[in-house]
């Protein structure tokens, strides 16, 4: 049972009841304005017969009190529980009674209080409603009705059939608050985008009320000048912007246009004057442009890069010193580097002494007699040589042997230090690809910086490549302790030579017996203290891979080129004889 007295249906139990059907808000409010009867429906059983009441039969009528106590009744005697008294009565409620003539011998309860008897009226704060009656005002009855009256408002409508209210048309603009119009204010767009910047395609301003229509017009029209000045502004910038961007566009497709199609930049003519530059070894045609363009030779990289193309022998411009002239047309500077005569390389002969090459660096580089060799002996450790060859007693010249014999590059206003590394450095390269360290043993020799004496020694005295290994195998054999035949002494020409600084044939035997330097060769046993030379690649070589046939003697019998050898003393005299007969 609810607390309407329905029972478990899913419709009310009684046809005038304000939930009965599906009949909402509009069924109770026909019911509350105009009350009728309504028909009830008559019922069918299965077989679509009339359904008859077996209650109704038994005189209990439709009166659903009636028929809801024989209900009752009949469950209890046969045993039933309400199902919906026994759940009440476990959460506390008290249960309900069958109902008689009496009423409720207990009353409904709602939780938490007791239930009351039923006396035929509801025992309430109200007037119990008479049957059929319109349903009394459930907010304390006796006040009036507000709907009923014209100036109301129409009742509300249930939640399906409400429907939104339309929007009220307002024929003013209402005038938004100062803050809220700053927040809601758009922002510009620049009318170069949009299109904005024609005052007549405005559309006119709407009236308000009030008057404020003028004052809304005065202000857009400010906001619009305030609006038109930034507009006209950021035109400018756009503009500007414009401009630079295609004069810069122009200027480096004039450059693409010129690098790709358009003649270099050329000086025309020899040029004049005089300017020596250095071309490092490996340098490819467009360095050297550049060495030649800052030393103000040529005008431009690619003008000279174009012309060593052209010329057929533009490709072979070797590394050195070059005297060039100022101002010279890229073809005329490349025509003067293939031309010796222009070259300023210091170019070392093999075998040539090193005060020869400092004689030389200080006539290029226009220095006083002796600077360059002032700076050989001062400077010897910090130019570059090899520990194995420092720290040696009694030397004419610690450089002596390491200014090896090559093309350098020595031009004006460089320094003579410069020049000395370079030679030094090469020498380096060239001893290290020898292997002196174990060359030195395999020959009976103490350190590398014996073999490269032997290399002088074979440079200075021999005039061919055959003469070079013959010369070679002279010197280690009169170097071997058991030699019988000079014991150990040398007994060169040029030792002496070198001592004295002379390049002489003829050596008298009282001078030879008579000086006491530790480079004379006739008087000292073994090797000078150093090299008397720069050898050659030749003399170096012939140095390694001596000859075996037992060579002892020598002697150049007609006193310049041609030089013949002997095994034995006896032998040697008449060579002897030979070149004596030859130079008288």
């Amino acid at each position: 049972m609810t607390e309407y007295g329905r029972g478990q249906g899913s419709e009310p139990w009684h046809p005038t009841d304000p939930l009965y059907g599906d009949q909402g808000w509009e069924g109770q409010q026909q019911y509350h304005q105009q009350p009728q009867q309504p028909q009830q429906a008559m019922p069918y059983d299965q077989a679509g017969q009339p359904y008859q009441d077996p209650y109704a039969q038994q005189g209990y009528g439709t009166d659903p009190y009636q028929q809801q106590a024989a209900y009752q009744q009949q469950y209890q005697q046969q045993g039933y529980v309400d199902p919906q008294a026994q759940m009440y009565g476990d959460q506390g409620h008290a249960p309900a009674q069958a109902y008689g003539q009496n009423g409720w011998e207990q009353g409904y309860d709602t939780p938490g209080h007791p239930g009351q008897a039923y006396d035929g009226n509801w025992q309430t704060d109200q007037a119990a409603m008479a049957y059929n009656a319109p349903p009394a005002d459930p907010y304390g009855g006796g006040q009036p009705d507000l709907y009923g009256t014209p100036e109301a408002y129409p009742p509300p409508q249930p939640p399906g059939r409400r429907q939104q209210p339309p929007e009220p048309v307002i024929d003013w603009e209402p005038e938004p608050e100062p803050e809220l119009a700053a927040r809601q204010e758009p922002e510009e767009s620049h009318p170069f985008f949009t299109g904005d910047d024609d005052e007549d395609d405005a559309p006119p301003p709407r009236r308000g009320r009030g008057g404020r229509g003028d004052d809304r017009d005065r202000e857009r029209r400010g906001k619009e000048k305030k609006r038109k000045g930034k507009n006209g502004m950021a035109c400018l910038v756009v503009a500007a912007v414009l401009v630079g961007g295609v004069g810069g566009i122009g200027y480096f497709g004039y450059q693409f246009w010129q690098g790709q199609f358009g003649e270099a930049p050329d000086y025309a003519g020899t040029g004049s004057g005089e300017v020596q530059v250095e071309i490092p070894k490996g340098a490819f045609g467009n360095e050297i442009g550049n060495i030649l363009k800052q030393a103000g030779v040529v005008k431009s990289v690619d003008a000279f890069v174009a012309a060593q193309n052209q010329n057929a022998k533009g490709r072979s411009i070797q590394a050195g010193a070059y005297t060039l002239k100022k101002e010279m047309s890229a073809e005329s500077a490349v025509a003067l580097m293939l031309d010796p005569a222009s070259q300023a390389n210091l170019i070392i002969p093999e075998g040539k002494r090193n005060a020869w090459v400092y004689e030389q660096i200080d006539t290029r580089l226009g220095l006083e007699p002796g600077t360059t060799k002032e700076i050989a002996v001062n400077q010897a450790d910090s130019l570059g040589l090899p520990d194995w060859a420092k720290g040696h007693d009694k030397l004419k010249d610690p450089l002596e042997g390491f200014l090896f014999p090559a093309s350098y590059p020595v031009a004006k206003g460089s320094k003579p230090e410069a020049a000395l590394k370079k030679m030094v450095s090469r020498a380096n390269q060239e001893y290290t690809k020898l292997d002196l360290e174990a060359q030195a043993k395999k020959h009976g020799l103490e350190s590398p910086w014996e073999l490269i004496t032997v290399a002088s020694l074979v440079q200075a005295e021999g005039k061919t490549h055959d003469d070079f290994r013959k010369m070679a195998e002279v010197i280690y054999n009169r170097l071997q302790p058991d030699n019988r035949e000079t014991f150990q002494l040398l007994q060169f020409d040029s030792t002496l030579n070198y001592l004295k600084g002379q390049s002489e044939i003829k050596i008298s035997e009282d001078e030879a017996n008579s000086n006491t330097d530790p480079y004379n060769t006739y008087k000292h046993k073994g090797l000078p203290p150093g090299p008397i030379g720069n050898p050659g690649n030749e003399a170096l070589g012939a140095m390694l891979e001596p000859t075996n046939d037992g060579w002892v003697y020598f002697v150049a019998t007609d006193g310049m080129s041609k030089t013949e050898f002997a095994k034995t003393h006896a032998e040697f005299l008449k060579l002897k004889d030979k070149f004596n007969a030859s130079t008288n």
